[in-house]
């Protein structure tokens, strides 16, 4: 039992131990909470929080502190040490709970918990006191009528009347939700008043970057009218000018015609939450001037200083400065009792003054100011009644000085001041002084003149390093200082001065740098001051090239370089010459010499030769010309004698000095094999033996060059002598020949002038003897037989023709002597090739007509044939044929929209080349988007998309019943027309023409039917007329034009349920838009799940009801979440010109989600933002809230929504109408305007001018631009681009706006004025516009201001030259209501007062480019290059501009990069790459020594034929052809037999036909006289052929003698054809 016991025990042991360590584990595990939480409140925003610190290990606080009704909580983190924090930005009456948790190691302890509730306290002109201390009641003895009790609010009760205005800021500091208390804190101020027509008058105003009346004094006679304005106030956002606001006020509230009333207190009371963008101290002085006691509120960030400035004195009654806006409530009461007592006190006064102003001296009256100069002005009035002692004339400026007076006796009615500054405003008062008193005073201002200038300036007898400069005198100027400095890149070097006596007006600059740009500026001086500048700008002259660059005496290897000086001043010439498709550049210096021999060039080379004079100063520009030298001549005068039977001479002369080697062959005819020979240079005769006897050779030889070009090869026939043998029969005798003299009877023969048909040859007689020459050639091809010709002894050319294209020929010249032939030379030639035209381009596309362009083949033709057909539609080809001269003409007469095949034919005598073809199509001229509406039983109307270009359409609706037309032409902006007095249920057919002046398109169609009679339905029992429907349009949304996309979700996480809420929504929210359609807001929704749906596009609806039905028929579409695709879709697919897109208003996308998206928002979504999009976001339930922010516009507080279910869409609905609406009605869309999303207008995509769309703007073409990568657009002389105001600003133009340019002007820009842009009215009037006069050199802005008076600014500051010198410039006109300050390549330049500028006409065009002179929209305009065009609704954006466009100002580390440029972040970066490809060539380094001749490497293989290039851009407008003949006529009637036309050109030989019979022997003629004796000769009855020939010409004449044969004289046969 002892061992059971004590195992019994040992176990309880043990379990007790385990028990007692697993509690000590899990309490240490634990977090002890800390202790005794306190509240102490600091202020009224503020609480401090203090508590005991827990026992054991911990790490960190964390504090949340959550108001009990709504509100989001706010969380802490707090050190482990603190003990007290202060809590602030705490809204005042509310409770708040607070939880005190300590952590540690991620794990908390249980919260010290606690409340306390924060109590408004009340200030005035500083911060107020914390909530526990109960305010002070106060005593009704403050104001006799006041009344008020604990807890309910103070009434005004006072009989006084006042003219109440209230100021409130409404600018974008304030917010909405704000806003909302300011609306209540003046329902409190007005119900203080007693408010009606004859009591008080209560008026508002509203501003922020221009102030706008709400409602007049006169407008609402109730008080209760007056609290439903101040409820439905809306909000307006903007900027803060709170001194344009006060004036405002002054000019516009405090008027009669607004209800102000003479003899009643005047209050103005100013709402504002921050500190002024504009001066307020002059506004404010003037309305307190003006009898108006001024109360200043300030909250949240206001300046003290400044509300202290703006109220009346004392501070400490009309200053008031709160926290925030949820306490403005705590001063209405202090507020209203001042403002009730000080109206008491301004009626008694004023009621009091009516009766003294009797009692008051009188003041002088009718101030007039005469005699102003720069120095000194009269002042005039008119005496004022009664004894008046004397007259005090005080004057003091208004930018600086101290007051300064003159004194006049009392019977003086005049004083001159003097000793004035020039160009300074000064006010002044005249007092009238009495014995006793003195008057008020009579005032008045005016401005002193400036001080005289020089005038005329003229810059005359301009050298390269001097100018003289000359000038009309000012008067009394005391001397002149001249400044003058060269203007190197745009930007103004060091000036140099030149002090001038005011005798001098002509002067010297001397020591210029040549062919620079000068400014020169002359002031006149009067001691130390001086006179507005007179500028002027000159060019010295360059340095004077040499002129008449002639070459002469060209060789093959030599020419003459000939010029004429330029100045009698150059030192000397250099000379360069270099082959123009190689590098190398030789270069000569000559000094006392205009003409240089060049030697030891290449034949057949062309070389560009640059002469330069060379001066002190440096060298001229260049003097260029080019020349070819000829081939290398043949050798001359090849001939041959000394013939034997196996040898003879071959002689000739040299064709140059610097022939090298001769190559000489001799081929046997009769097959041998040729023998072929090299000689020097020297050498002009050789024998050649070995030869066989009696065989014909032909001897050939050229001429080798140093250059080792070789001559053409000269020819020559000779055959060598017969052997005679003669055997006997005892010996063999044998004889020598006796030698018989040859003639060789040509030399130099040469072929020229080769055409398609013919070859041109010429030769050089040897001797007087010849009688004939047979020129005889034929085809190398040998499929034609030889030809010959004869010509007489007297010509030595002849031109062959006709003759095949393209086909080698050999030709031969045989003299023809009267005993026989001589040596031949023979010679081959080819005719050219029937060659085609060649580059082929189209420009000038209209809408019936193009432009074609080619270049000529280098062929002589006789002309062009043009063929054109349609490509697509069937029809005739049509050509037409123009003369050689023209190479360009215009195809007219052609349909729109159509493609043409077109084909250029080089016409020859001997045919047609191949065709050039190419493609071109004309601009369509018709509507789009043509679709019936509006379709009823007699009626229907059509609508379209307008065509930018139309002038008229006209409109045709055919019934196809009974085929009965009616036709209508109605104007250019018009896209819809109705038809009525149809017949019911018929199909018709409506087609719309669009005319352009007299062309017409083609008929765009669409068929409709009408509907048909409906049956009448018994008349139903009378009913109650249920209300409507339709929710009403909210007072936002008045002026609302936009285009509007819904993107609904449709997943299945929706719910069909839940899809009806969404509905719901959209229609309560569609359903408070004013005006559905092209005059007010397009709708469009899009539903989508995993792929988007359009449910209608923005063109579908124009009627509100038509649109609410088709929301409520929207069924639900299920599938997965694809926000990124659907917001695609909506982009590439709706916001579309096709779905109804218009252009100047705001793109407005709301999407609406319940989870998160399944692909990629975040691109497509800034994508949008980025090109001018707004984009709201609505999130339900398990929407992601960061995804929501991503896809939204910022601020995300103004664009982003979430609500917890789909129940609540109603607490939204409201602020989203409110933000839409105001984003529809804002002047200026949101565009991307620089790197930026601003308000604004893109206005290069308003004229089409972007590369996708320039090709249908006429008259504009694209290049490159300040960089390669930007793309700019050349207006070519007379463009005129211009688009009607209507599409442009549909709203007008904002009131402050920065109108920015990115421009060149160009060689052939005008001299004359022109407007860069400006907006025109109907009559073509300008109305606003900015002007460049490039022969002022200066820059102006006109416009309308509110007087409706005309206004311009001009500047011509130094800085504003450099825009009119060739190069890119960036210019901001910055327009203020009255300022315009204007920015040249981001340096501000200038800046002058302008008056607030008036609304614009929207009835007119809007137009770039257009001549100062021009009176109508389509007259002239000038050629200019423009980069970048937008409009700003800021007057900062020039400030943030940093100019990345311009090479000189571009900063790569502050600038975007360049287009298709590839950038990366450090982040970004990846593993490095492969070894990529070599890189292309460098830059063409220095030339280097020659190296040594490297070993000859082998020859590689021939490359691929490259891909041809693509198409460059179209030109410009080129000049008219010549000879451009229209389309074909018709067939006319068939004329009378013409006469027999001349004799055409010799025939091509038959074949040779069969030998004739011999014919009968002729008469024998007369016994010539006796000749010497001959050789025997062989016996033999044949007559000669020649000699009879001979006989004949001697006995009788004949024309016309023509031979023909074969070979040479002795041949076989011969023909002879004789004519008288």
């Amino acid at each position: 039992m002892q061992v059971f016991g004590h195992g019994i025990g040992t176990w309880l042991l043990v379990g007790f131990v385990a028990v007692t360590f697993d509690f000590i584990s899990e309490a240490q595990a634990q977090v002890a909470s800390p202790t005794r939480l306190k509240f102490s409140i600091m202020s009224q925003d503020s609480v401090k929080i203090t508590w005991k610190p827990p026992r054991g290990r911990f790490q960190e606080y964390r504090l949340t502190v959550t108001p009990v009704v709504g509100g989001k909580p706010q969380k802490l983190s707090i050190r482990k040490g603190e003990t007290a924090v202060v809590v602030e930005g705490l809204l005042p009456n509310q409770e708040y709970v607070v939880q005190l948790f300590a952590i540690n190691n991620k794990k908390e302890s249980a919260p010290a918990q606690g409340r306390f509730t924060m109590r408004a306290s009340r200030s005035r002109g500083r911060q107020g006191s914390p909530s526990h201390t109960k305010p002070k009641k106060e005593s009704d003895s403050q104001t006799g009528n006041a009344t008020t009790d604990e807890g309910s609010q103070f009434m005004c009760e006072s009989p006084a009347i006042a003219d109440i205005v209230v100021l409130v800021d409404g600018s974008w500091s304030i917010g909405r939700l704000n806003f909302r208390l300011v609306r209540l804190f003046l329902e409190n101020l007005v119900s203080a008043f007693n408010v009606d027509s004859d009591k008080t008058r209560i008026g508002l105003a509203q501003y922020s970057g221009d102030p706008r009346v709400e409602w007049n004094l006169n407008q609402h006679n109730t008080k209760e009218a007056v609290l439903d304005a101040v409820r439905n106030l809306p909000y307006k956002g903007g900027n803060t000018l709170t001194g344009l606001a006060l004036t405002f006020i002054l000019e516009n509230s405090f008027k009669p015609e607004a209800g102000s009333r003479t003899g009643v207190p005047k209050i103005g009371i100013l709402i504002t939450d921050g500190k002024s963008q504009d001066d307020v101290f002059s506004s404010a002085e003037s309305l307190r001037d003006a009898g108006i006691e001024l109360f200043a509120i300030g909250v949240k960030n206001a300046d003290l200083n400044e509300l202290k400035a703006i109220a009346s004195e004392p501070d400490e009654t009309h200053v008031y400065n709160v926290a925030d806006f949820n306490i403005m409530n705590t001063i209405i009461e202090s507020l209203t009792k001042t403002v009730c007592t000080r109206v008491e006190e301004q009626d008694k006064g004023i009621k009091e003054a009516t009766g003294r102003k009797s009692l008051e001296p009188a003041a002088p009256s009718n101030l007039v100011v005469t005699d102003v100069t720069a120095r000194s002005f009269r002042v005039s009035w008119s005496h004022a009644p009664g004894n008046v002692e004397k007259y005090r004339v005080v004057y003091y400026s208004t930018t600086a000085g101290q007051p300064e007076e003159v004194v006049v006796d009392g019977i003086e009615s005049t004083a001159v001041l003097q000793n004035l500054m020039s160009l300074t405003e000064y006010q002044i008062a005249v007092f009238a002084i009495y014995t006793k008193a003195a008057s008020e005073a009579l005032r008045g201002t005016a401005t002193t003149l400036a001080l005289p200038a020089a005038a005329d300036l003229d810059i005359y007898d301009v050298t390269h390093n001097s100018m003289r400069v000359k000038w009309e005198a000012a008067d009394s100027a005391s001397a002149y200082m001249i400044l003058y400095a060269a203007l190197t890149g745009g930007d103004t070097a060091d000036e140099k001065e030149v002090k001038v006596d005011n005798s001098v007006t002509d002067i010297e600059l001397e020591r210029l740098s040549p062919n620079t740009e000068y400014t020169v500026t002359v002031y006149a001086m009067y001691g130390d001051e001086a006179s507005d500048p007179l500028t002027g700008q000159e060019t010295t002259l360059p340095l004077t090239p040499p002129q008449n660059l002639q070459f002469s005496d060209i060789t093959h290897g030599t020419g003459r370089v000939s010029w004429e000086a330029g100045s009698r001043k150059a030192l000397g010439y250099r000379v360069m010459y270099v082959k123009t498709d190689t590098a190398a550049m030789d270069m000569v210096e000559v000094e006392d010499a205009t003409t240089i021999f060049l030697t030891n060039l290449t034949s057949l080379t062309e070389y560009t030769v640059a002469v330069l004079a060379i001066y002190d100063e440096g060298q001229s520009a260049p003097l260029t010309g080019s020349f070819t030298t000829k081939k290398v001549p043949q050798p001359l005068s090849l001939r041959i004698s000394d013939v034997f039977e196996e040898e003879f001479r071959v002689s000739w002369n040299h064709a140059a000095d610097d022939v090298t080697l001769y190559r000489l062959a001799c081929t046997p005819l009769s097959g041998e094999e040729a023998k072929e020979f090299v000689f020097s240079g020297a050498t002009d005769t050789v024998v050649l033996d070995h030869l066989l006897p009696g065989t014909e050779y032909e001897v050939s030889l050229s001429a080798i060059y140093s250059d080792e070009a070789e001559s053409e090869v000269v020819t020559a026939l000779e055959t060598t002598l017969q052997r005679i043998i003669t055997t006997t029969p005892a010996t063999t005798t044998t004889l020598r020949p006796t030698t018989v003299v040859i003639r060789s009877g040509i030399r130099n023969l040469v072929l020229d002038d080769e055409t398609t048909f013919s070859l041109h040859v010429s030769w050089e007689p040897a001797d007087a003897f010849i009688t004939q020459y047979r020129v005889s050639y034929v085809s190398l091809k040998g499929d034609r037989a030889e030809e010959a010709v004869m010509v007489p002894g007297r010509q030595n050319d002849l031109l062959l023709q006709p003759m095949l294209s393209d086909t080698s020929y050999r030709i031969t010249v045989t003299p023809i002597y009267a005993d026989g032939e001589g040596s031949s030379l023979a010679v081959t030639g080819k005719t050219l090739a029937l060659s085609g035209p060649r580059n082929l381009q189209v420009s000038e596309e209209w809408y019936n007509r193009f432009r074609i362009r080619w270049d000529a083949p280098p062929s002589l033709t006789m002309g062009y044939r043009v063929v054109y057909t349609s490509a697509s539609a069937p029809g005739p080809t049509l050509d037409t044929f123009v003369g050689d001269d023209v190479n360009t003409m215009f195809i007219l007469n052609l349909f729109s929209g159509t493609e043409y095949i077109v084909k250029v034919f080089a016409t020859y005598p001997t045919g047609s080349s191949e065709p050039l073809t190419g493609r071109a199509k004309t601009l369509y001229l018709g509507v789009t988007n043509l679709a019936s509406e509006d379709v009823r039983v007699t009626s229907m109307c059509a609508r379209w998309q307008f065509h930018r270009h139309a002038t008229s359409y006209r409109v045709v609706i055919e019934s196809l019943r009974d085929g009965k037309k009616e036709e209508v032409i109605v104007n250019g902006g018009t896209s819809r027309h109705c038809f009525y007095d149809l017949i019911p249920n018929t199909k018709h057919r409506i087609s719309v023409y669009t005319q352009l002046q007299e062309m017409e398109g083609l008929a765009v169609s669409v068929l409709e039917a009408t509907a048909p009679v409906p049956t009448e339905a018994p008349t139903p029992p009378p009913t109650t007329v249920p209300p409507p429907t339709i929710p009403p349009a909210r007072e936002v949304c008045k002026a609302a034009k936009a285009n509007l996309v819904f993107l609904v979700d449709g997943s299945w996480s929706i719910g069909d349920e839940n899809f009806d809420k969404i509905i719901g929504f959209l229609y309560n929210t569609i359903g408070a838009l004013y005006k559905i359609g092209p005059d007010g807001t397009q709708v469009a929704i899009i539903q989508f799940s995993d792929d988007p749906r359009t449910e209608f596009q923005l063109n579908t609806y124009n009627d509100k009801e038509l649109l609410l039905n088709a929301v409520e028929r929207i069924r639900y579409k299920g599938g997965n979440t694809k926000t990124g695709r659907a917001i695609k879709h909506a982009k590439d697919s709706v916001f579309t010109v096709e779905a109804g897109l218009q252009r100047g208003i705001p793109n407005v996308l709301v999407v609406i989600t319940d989870g998160r998206s399944q692909d990629d928002v975040v691109k497509t979504s800034q994508e949008m933002q980025l090109e001018g999009f707004t984009i709201f976001a609505v999130g339900v339930a398990d929407a992601d809230y960061a995804e929501l922010m991503n896809i939204a516009n910022k601020p995300s507080n103004r664009h982003a929504f979430f609500v917890d279910d789909f129940d609540a869409f109603k607490k939204i609905e409201d602020e989203l109408v409110t933000f839409v609406c105001e984003t529809a009605s804002a002047t200026c869309p949101l565009a991307l305007i620089g790197d930026s999303s601003l308000a604004g207008f893109k206005m290069m995509e308003m004229f089409g001018l972007i590369e996708k769309e320039y090709a249908s703007v006429e008259g504009v073409s694209l290049e490159s631009g300040s960089f390669n990568s930007f793309p700019c657009f050349r207006l070519h002389k007379n463009a005129l681009v211009s688009q009607p105001t209507r599409n442009v600003h549909p709203e007008g133009l904002p009131s402050d706006y920065t109108i920015t340019f990115l421009f060149r002007l160009l060689s052939d820009t005008p001299q004359e004025p022109f407007a860069l842009w400006e907006i025109l009215n109907k009559q073509s009037e300008p109305l606003v516009g900015v002007i460049l006069d490039n022969g002022r050199k200066a820059l102006t802005y006109f416009n309308y201001d509110y007087k409706d008076e005309f206004q311009t600014v001009t500047f011509d500051d130094p800085e504003v030259k450099k825009i009119f010198y060739g190069s890119f410039h960036k210019v901001h006109v910055v327009i203020t209501k009255t300022h315009a300050r204007l920015v040249v390549d981001c340096k501000q330049v200038g800046e002058k007062s302008i008056n607030a500028a008036g609304n614009i006409s929207t009835t007119g065009l809007e137009v770039l480019g257009r001549m100062v002179r021009s009176r109508s929209p389509r007259d002239t305009s000038a050629s200019f290059q423009l980069q970048g065009f937008d409009i700003s609704c800021s007057t900062s954006y020039a400030s943030r501009d940093k100019c990345c466009e311009l090479p000189a100002l571009r900063d790569e580390a502050n600038c975007p990069a360049l287009p298709h440029a590839c950038t990366c972040s450090q982040d970004s970066k990846g593993p490095p790459g492969p070894l990529g490809p070599p890189g292309n060539a460098g830059l063409r380094g220095q030339r280097g020594v020659r190296g040594e001749q490297g070993p000859r490497g082998p020859d590689g293989q021939r490359g691929v034929i490259g891909l041809p290039g693509p198409q460059g851009q179209p030109g410009p407008q080129g000049p008219s052809g010549q000879s451009i003949q229209g389309l074909p006529g018709s067939i006319g009637e068939k004329g009378a037999k013409g006469q027999i036309g001349p004799a055409g050109h010799q025939g091509l030989s038959g074949p040779r036909g069969l030998s004739g019979r011999d014919g009968p022997p002729g008469q024998r003629g007369s016994v010539g006289k006796d000749g010497p004796s001959g050789l025997p000769g062989s016996p033999g009855p044949m007559v000669s052929t020649f000699a009879c020939l001979l006989y004949c010409s001697k006995t009788q004449r004949f024309n016309n003698v023509h031979f023909s044969g074969s070979k040479r004289y002795g041949g076989s046969s011969w023909a002879i054809w004789v004519s008288r």
